[in-house]
């Protein structure tokens, strides 16, 4: 009876101790989730502001052309 009272004892103590290191496995995954999260965070919020404070010069030059094109095309309908 002693015998199977030990080996019980000892089935449990490894249960325990799988236990606890699948605990630090999903605590170790956890933080590594966490860290890459904060990261991508960070550079969300330094890409947004760039995009905010950078101004657009594209929206600057196609403003010249479209003034010259429409003045050409309406004097061009006048004139014929």
């Amino acid at each position: 009876m002693n015998k199977i009272e030990d080996m019980i004892s000892a089935t449990r103590l490894n249960e325990i101790l799988q236990k606890r290191d699948d605990d630090k496995i999903k605590k170790t995954i956890l933080w590594i989730l966490a860290i890459v999260g904060a990261v991508v965070a960070i550079a969300g919020i330094a890409y947004a502001v760039y995009r905010f404070f950078t101004p657009d010069y594209l929206e600057d030059f196609d403003e010249d052309f479209e003034d010259d094109f429409e003045d050409d095309y309406f004097e061009e309908e006048d004139e014929i």
